[in-house]
């Protein structure tokens, strides 16, 4: 019962995380290669974004790709963990992505999974709980992983760091 009552209030003061609350959720690591899978796009939907998303004001630019079409590419890539539909930070994480993915639009590919649609990427990840971020190198090394609600400027600044080709970024 005490476990029960502290993921409750987890739940109600930490948004939808989790795995901030079972320690070590075993989530891939800074440094670690990203683990490369198809995931669904807009075009496997038929362009319903309704059979990709919970998001009620999804950008179909973050569909585009399958994960492992991303990782091809050469580019960073912003991949949000999030399911809105049951998660008030993920839909506030996913109007945040949208303002940094019009900012880096043709330099870093933005993917949003959402739990429902994409659960072989979540467990791929090793994610728990939502909302999470990884910012992924243009050779498809993990630089940043950020559990929870994640600032602007933070992630503004881990973006930058990826397309320089810094290495390791802590959230």
């Amino acid at each position: 019962m005490r476990n029960f009552a502290i993921v409750a209030l987890g739940l109600l003061l930490g948004g939808c995380n989790l795995a901030s609350l079972q320690g070590d959720s075993g989530d891939l690591k800074v440094g670690e290669k990203a683990p490369v899978l198809p995931t669904k796009t807009l075009a496997d939907v038929k362009g319903d974004l309704s059979r990709i998303t919970t998001y009620r004001y999804p950008d179909p630019r973050m569909y585009q790709y399958s994960l492992d079409q991303a990782l091809k590419m050469n580019k960073p890539i912003v991949l949000a963990f999030a399911t809105p539909a049951h998660c008030t930070v993920c839909d506030n994480q996913l109007s945040m992505l949208k303002g940094l993915q019009d900012k880096y639009a043709g330099r870093v590919i933005f993917l949003h999974m959402d739990e429902y649609d994409n659960p072989q990427a979540y467990k791929a990840f090793k994610v728990v709980g939502d909302p999470w971020t990884f910012v992924i190198g243009k050779h498809g090394v993990v630089r940043c992983v950020a559990m929870g609600r994640v600032l602007y400027s933070e992630l503004d600044t881990a973006i930058s760091d990826a397309l320089q080709g810094k290495t390791d970024h802590a959230l």
